[in-house]
């Protein structure tokens, strides 16, 4: 198994590392052929637990899987600095340490995962993307990491807002398109009912609810935001706020603005048609963040 065989300053963290050790002369013939010989039984391991150890093929995909993990869950100990993951690679441990790390993190991120995986718990596209030859001019696994953290987190705030804010706690991912869709409707809802948990019933509600002037900008709309960020966990929050355009909050405000329009023409007695229609056209001509178009059966 060949853990370095060009410059690869693009390449793995792991060759990375390695590379940059050999030419400051960090790193000796010695102690590279021991981290050879744990890569390799790491490797023959791999293969033997997820493919066919006697398969030249596929020990080969095994040594690109341990690169791979291990370049992943090393570049996150040493905070990408290549000193101090040189440090880690020379410890006992070597790149064992490395390889928990990162099988640790494609686990935590594969927890929402739908296909069954041939790694169990790790989500097999996921691995796929993260191995890599040592010699690959450029490593795109930390990026991959990143896009499924980020999948991973919307997924648990989609969850976590449910349970949270909903009456009914389960969520379809056929009601909403994306997860600032979610976090509109909690907002809208919260902003009209004085932070009730949100149910389907705002048409009907809005009835009864006395829109407030103060209510018509977007400095209410945002602490009505901040105070639903402050309900949940800092992680799912940051995610959240990260997903969010700029144009959500003054989107709200326009939502607010078109539910004077619906109240206005419910409490005349107008007919269901005439309510859809409405709702309708500022649904297509303007989309009501906020304001899910549900069926009322």
């Amino acid at each position: 198994m060949q853990l370095m065989l060009r410059d690869g300053s693009n390449g793995p963290f792991l060759t990375q590392v390695i590379a940059k050790a050999q030419a400051e002369q960090q790193l000796d013939a010695a102690n590279l052929d021991l981290l050879k010989s744990k890569a390799v039984l790491m490797s023959l391991k791999f293969a033997d637990k997820f493919y066919n150890k006697y398969k030249m093929h596929l020990l080969e995909q095994a040594a690109n899987d341990i690169i791979g993990v291990v370049s992943l869950g090393l570049r996150e100990l040493a905070d990408n600095d290549l000193d101090k993951a040189l440090a880690i690679l020379l410890a006992p441990e070597s790149i064992i340490k490395p390889f928990q790390k990162g099988w640790s993190m494609l686990s935590a991120v594969s927890k929402n995962q739908q296909a069954k995986s041939l790694y169990v718990d790790v989500q097999q596209s996921l691995l796929q993307n993260i191995s890599t030859p040592p010699d690959a001019e450029d490593w795109m696994g930390w990026q991959h990491y990143q896009q499924a953290m980020r999948e991973h987190l919307h997924a648990e705030a989609r969850q976590l807002l449910h349970k949270q804010f909903f009456i009914r706690t389960s969520y379809d991912e056929y009601e909403h398109f994306g997860l600032e869709d979610v976090l509109a409707e909690i907002v809208f809802y919260r902003a009209l009912t004085s932070g009730d948990k949100v149910k389907h019933d705002l048409k009907q509600r809005l009835r009864n609810i006395t829109l407030q002037p103060h209510w018509f900008n977007t400095h209410y709309f945002a602490m009505q935001a901040e105070s639903v960020f402050a309900e949940m966990p800092q992680n799912i929050a940051d995610a959240i706020k990260a997903d969010l355009g700029p144009h959500f909050i003054p989107a709200l405000v326009r939502t607010l603005e078109f539910a004077k329009s619906y109240q206005a023409l419910a409490l005349n007695d107008a007919s269901p048609e005439k309510l859809d229609a409405l709702e309708s056209q500022h649904g297509l001509s303007n989309p009501l963040l906020g304001w899910p178009q549900y069926l009322d059966l």
